[in-house]
Parts: C-alpha cells; structure tokens; sequence
C-alpha cells in the first residue's frame, strides 16, 4: 500500500525557496522524510534561516542564470523531485507596460522556470521521479493589470503538459499546480498593495482581496505545499500533465 506523501530518503530540488511556497514545500518535504534537499534563491538570508533536519544544499543566485545551473549540475545529480516555484510580481496593464519590464518578468517566471525544469528532467534521466511546477490562476483566468505575470504563468503550465507528454515513457511525472490568491511575499513588490497595507494593514488587506474568491480567504503557503507534495508523492502516481487548480473557488 503505497504511504501517503512519502519521501523518505528522497532527494529535491525547490527554487524560490527562501519564503512563500518554496519555503514552505523545503519544510514539508524535509518533515516528510527527504534525505537531500537543494534548495535555490536569490534570497541567502531567507534559506539560511529555514532548519531542516535534513542533508541541505542552499544555492544563493538567479534561477536565471544559465551558469548557475551549470555550476550545480553535479548537485542535481540524483534527485528525484522538483518543485518549480521561483517567480516574482509585476503590474500594470499590456498597453502602458515597457519591454523592460516585460523582459524582466519572462527572464525569472518563464526563462528561469524552463532552465530548471531542463535541468530537473536531464539529472532523473534513467530513473523514475517527479516535477511540479507553479503556475497560477491568472494563467488561466484573464486578470487586469498584471499581463506579464499572467502570461508568463500560462506559459509555464503549458510548458508543463509538453514535459509530461515528453518524459512519460521515461518514468518521470511532470504536473502543475495553478493557486489563486496565497499570502505570500510576492505581494510586495505592488506599490497599490504596499499603500493598503500603510493604510489599513495586512490582514485587512487580503480580507478585501479575497472578497472575489467564493471561498473569501487566502491560502497558506503550507496549503499550497501539501497540495504540491500531492502531485510529487507516489499516492499521484497515475497523474501526469494536469494542472491543478487550488483557488478557492476563484476560477468559477
């Protein structure tokens, strides 16, 4: 009978790792048994203060980089998950967003997800293993005034489908998982946000944001990760090419 997310003495790789989901699936992974965790962000400070009690590999830089994911193709070797997480925010609408800004958003959130997802798929080559990678529901759902960010998540879950139609025959699942709203730091780096924030605080910050969402709150990032450990574990072990919708009701 196969354990319910099992990973014991299992090896992954999770970028974006340092807070929100990533942090968050490091933890869940590690409690759940894995023997090897590597763990990639820009953020040093953030995974130095994550305490696994595992084997961990903390690599401190841009998910991309292309030669950073030459520099630890040795460290992947082995590994049997990955989760695909790393991605930052953007605002404004189509029409007034620069190119720069356009650029910067694809670089980390489809560029970076595509180097990872390679290299995870090149280091399980001959073994059996599992990717998730997160998307999200502005990928699926048009959203106003975020287009980079939407496009570049619907890329990746798109991208996801291709790698799971690829890498079946070879043993390996490849999945997406696509949130609605989660309290997570992504949220920061929106000048509207901040300024709700300075006015009225947090919580009642993502109390008025959720009020679009039927189910009228925010995920964790702890929820997100169960759910994404999910489609890691063998218990999915039938499951390849789907994207899992985990909203709260935001899509209906």
């Amino acid at each position: 009978m196969t354990i319910i997310q099992d990973f014991t003495g299992r090896a992954a790789l999770v970028t974006g790792a340092a807070s929100g989901i990533g942090a968050a699936c490091a933890k869940a992974l590690a409690a759940r048994g894995a023997a090897k965790l590597v763990l990639v962000d820009v953020d040093s400070a953030g995974m130095d203060a994550l305490d696994l009690p595992c084997d961990v590999q903390r690599i401190v830089g841009s998910v991309a980089d292309e030669r950073l994911w030459q520099g630890i193709a040795g460290s992947l070797a082995g590994i049997d998950h990955a989760v695909v997480n790393a991605g930052i925010g953007s605002g404004g609408p189509i029409a007034s967003v620069s190119l720069a800004e356009w650029r910067r958003v694809m670089d980390v959130n489809l560029d970076g997800a595509f180097l990872t997802l390679g290299h995870a798929l090149r280091a399980m080559e001959g073994r059996r293993g599992s990717v998730v990678v997160v998307s999200s529901t502005t990928g699926l759902k048009p959203v106003p005034g975020i287009g980079p960010y939407g496009v570049a998540k619907a890329a990746v879950a798109h991208m996801a489908r291709i790698a799971a139609a690829e890498n079946a025959k070879n043993g390996i699942r490849v999945n997406a998982i696509a949130p609605g709203g989660v309290d997570t730091a992504i949220w920061e780096s929106g000048e509207d946000f901040r300024a709700s924030i300075a006015a009225i605080g947090r919580e009642a910050t993502l109390a008025r944001m959720a009020r679009t969402t039927p189910s009228g709150r925010f995920a964790s990032s702890e929820e997100m990760a169960d759910s994404i450990l999910y489609l890691l574990s063998d218990a999915a072990a039938n499951i390849t090419g789907h994207v899992l919708v985990s909203d709260g009701g935001f899509t209906l």
